[in-house]
């Protein structure tokens, strides 16, 4: 009887302990599951899309996680660079010249918007478990694979910010929804980050194994997308060209057939130099932060402390664009674009370390106000029929100047002076382009007023 009584007592207690941890955690993910599917979300599908995209980003990290590993510290930094360098150019070069056919391409298949993102993230699972035998060597045919997955990714931001639209609740604009679901991936983004850090301690492979996982459950949750996501009613392409040219090819075209406004245009000029700053930074900063560690700091702590600066201030860039509501967003623009050259001119200037934290701070935060801004415009200036198509094309853009930037980070000195001078020479060509074209269609104001 006592032995029984001592295996009756350790039963108790191990249900004990498994109530005691699944309260907290059945309570976390309930607070979610409401936060996700508040104001309409849950019932017109787009807490699905939101939960899809946070696994998506997951899996992404943990990707990057085993990339990082491999490609970046576990080398000298001289080597470091050589690796990048490689990378960029097997994977990141190809990409340039793919980018622009993703958008066209998936503008052609409306109604098999599900079965595209299926496929981006079945993609990703199989690349993952492929690259897993090559990830502890960094051999050269872990460069191809690379180069899947990130053509996959991307296929899938197209997509996404395509399907968006179509899954939008009426009592949510469309600049609050794109918020909701960038900030989603933003936590998830946050929690991959230490577990696939966790997984590397067991081996360079295990991060890739788990994002095979990971994206082996966004393949089922892209399928269960609601029916509505592959309609195409109403649709057509949307061109980006200047006024002028609109006003030419109107002529020539179908009455269907319209091209976005030039508050979108200066918009994607914007966004394309801040994407160009991310990109920059994300590579720049990245080696010279580990052959010059902010003060007193060792080169891990001086990359976590810009990396959790930058992941901050996206954060908090999304959040204010939600509450902004798409309020001026032509002003909105023009402000982060002008804030974030001042903060590199003033970085530049007077470089130290502290300047170092807030340049990557000040891009995350008008990054992601930039592209919620851009988001709005398109929303109220492009006519519903070619709405999806300018997402599609805008998305590939700024994926292209994000590539773009990360190639001349590869190649500046490791120079923080001359690094944030050249990063202020771009952000004021980005500036002198935008700027003017912005605050001058702000006064205007919207030749289509948004109804939302």
């Amino acid at each position: 009887m006592g032995q029984y009584g001592v295996v009756a007592g350790i039963r108790r207690t191990v249900r004990d302990a498994g109530r005691a941890l699944r309260r907290p955690v059945a309570g976390a993910v309930r607070g979610v599951r409401k936060a996700t599917h508040a104001h309409g979300a849950g019932e017109s599908g787009l807490a699905k899309l939101i939960e899809l995209h946070a696994v998506n980003s997951a899996g992404d990290m943990l990707i990057t996680v085993a990339l990082a590993s491999t490609v970046f510290f576990s080398v000298p930094t001289d080597q470091a660079r050589g690796r990048v360098a490689l990378y960029l150019a097997v994977t990141m070069a190809p990409f340039t010249l793919l980018a622009p056919v993703i958008g066209p391409l998936l503008d052609r298949l409306p109604h098999g918007r599900r079965a595209a993102m299926a496929g981006a993230m079945l993609t990703r699972a199989v690349l993952a478990l492929m690259m897993s035998g090559a990830v502890a060597s960094g051999g050269l045919e872990l460069y191809p694979a690379a180069l899947g997955v990130l053509v996959a990714s991307k296929a899938y931001g197209v997509v996404r910010s395509a399907v968006v639209p179509r899954l939008l609740p009426p009592r949510i604009s469309l600049v609050k929804a794109n918020s909701r679901v960038t900030l989603g991936g933003l936590l998830a983004t946050g929690l991959a980050a230490p577990l696939g850090a966790g997984l590397h301690m067991m081996g360079p492979a295990w991060p890739l194994y788990g994002a095979c996982v990971v994206f082996a459950g966004g393949t089922y949750l892209s399928l269960s997308l609601p029916p509505k996501v592959d309609s195409a009613k109403g649709e057509a392409r949307a061109m980006l060209a200047s006024p002028d040219h609109q006003r030419r090819t109107t002529r020539r075209t179908k009455p269907g057939l319209r091209t976005v406004g030039s508050s979108v245009l200066h918009g994607l000029q914007a966004n394309g130099a801040l994407r160009m700053l991310s990109g920059f930074l994300t590579f720049f900063l990245a080696f010279l932060l580990r052959v010059h560690p902010l003060g007193g700091l060792g080169p891990a702590v001086s990359l976590g402390i810009v990396g959790v600066a930058a992941g901050a201030g996206n954060a908090l860039g999304t959040a204010i664009g939600a509450l902004l509501r798409s309020r001026g967003p032509e002003k909105t623009i023009a402000a982060v674009l002008t804030a974030a050259l001042g903060m590199t001119v003033a970085t530049a200037v007077l470089y130290n370390p502290l300047f170092v934290v807030a340049v990557a701070a000040v891009a995350g935060i008008s990054q992601a106000l930039g592209k919620q801004s851009l988001d709005s415009l398109i929303q109220r200036d492009v006519p519903e029929q070619v709405r999806t198509s300018a997402f599609a094309r805008s998305e590939t853009l700024l994926q292209m100047c994000w590539v773009v930037g990360g190639g001349i980070g590869i190649l500046l000195p490791l120079n923080g002076v001359v690094g944030m001078s050249v990063a202020s020479a771009f952000l004021a060509l980005g500036a002198a382009t935008a700027v003017r074209g912005l605050l001058t269609a702000a006064r205007r104001g919207s030749p289509h007023p948004r109804v939302a």
